[in-house]
């Protein structure tokens, strides 16, 4: 599977990721002691939907606009998304800005927290530095993000999240993923890590969650779906897996996901899921 986020930017899966990305940093700051990000595949970091690339697939009309359309509608918790959304985009016409992982996480950066973003792409990583110049606190590396997730942990902060976000252009990217959270793991067992994939073969998701850690926090699979998962054609679910996920995420999560599935729904077999894989000690 080939999925450069520029073409995918604001669609189904970034609605799903960027709310449960943005309840994780609220309860990371709900606490004054600083904490440290690292984003192993950062991408740019922000997207013009009105370019070629997202504007050739639409997606982003399907996700982020449906909810921008009728926000009375949709669940509370989703306000800070929505709201983040919304501010990059007034004054438009129409929906145009989208922010990605990167800009999300260092426009919440307290002066005491850092945020490390990666991507090995020179074109993505001079786009991402761009992004994140306005964010003293936040550094755009260019590299492997699965070489820096052991190398750059424990933080000094000894509190964090790591989210690995990959494009997934490799048949081995549900493998390289696993050993990189687990090599992650041991070097930072209280940390939280919020990993993203596709579903396109639910059995291979299987494995891949059974190849993880079971940390003491506990290991939580979150499962969106706008219509049945299939192996060919476009994506129509994805998953986050979540280890050591903040206190009230997942419950918060669980309550609000039929909500969004139904209004990101576009054939049967939309839905979602949350399942505790290994419930926290």
């Amino acid at each position: 599977m080939n999925y450069r986020h520029a073409f995918h930017a604001g669609n189904f899966a970034d609605v799903l990721k960027h709310w449960v990305l943005l309840l994780i940093l609220e309860r990371l700051a709900a606490k004054p002691k600083p904490f440290f990000v690292l984003d192993t595949h950062a991408g740019a970091g922000f997207y013009d939907l009105a370019r070629e690339a997202a504007g050739r697939t639409g997606e982003a009309a399907q996700g982020i606009g449906r909810l921008l359309a009728d926000r009375a509608s949709a669940p509370q918790s989703l306000d800070p998304y929505l709201d983040a959304v919304a501010r990059l985009n007034a004054g438009e016409p129409a929906l145009r800005w989208y922010p990605g992982s990167p800009y999300l996480i260092a426009e919440r950066l307290r002066p005491q927290d850092r945020l490390i973003a990666c991507d090995l792409q020179p074109d993505e990583h001079r786009a991402l530095r761009e992004t994140l110049a306005p964010f003293p606190r936040a550094k755009a590396l260019n590299g492997d993000g699965y070489a820096a997730a052991p190398s750059m942990l424990p933080p000094p902060e000894r509190r964090g999240l790591l989210l690995i976000d990959p494009p997934f252009e490799s048949r081995t990217e549900f493998e390289a993923v696993a050993k990189a959270a687990a090599r992650a793991h041991k070097r930072f067992p209280q940390g939280a890590t919020l990993l993203w994939h596709p579903i396109k073969d639910p059995a291979a998701v299987d494995a891949f969650r059974a190849a993880l850690p079971r940390p003491a926090g506990g290991l939580a699979a979150v499962d969106l779906a706008v219509a049945a998962p299939r192996r060919d054609g476009p994506m129509t679910a994805c998953g986050l897996t979540l280890l050591n996920p903040p206190f009230g995420v997942t419950a918060q999560v669980e309550a609000d996901l039929p909500a969004l599935a139904e209004r990101l729904a576009s054939g049967p077999g939309a839905g979602g899921r949350v399942e505790w894989l290994a419930p926290p000690a």
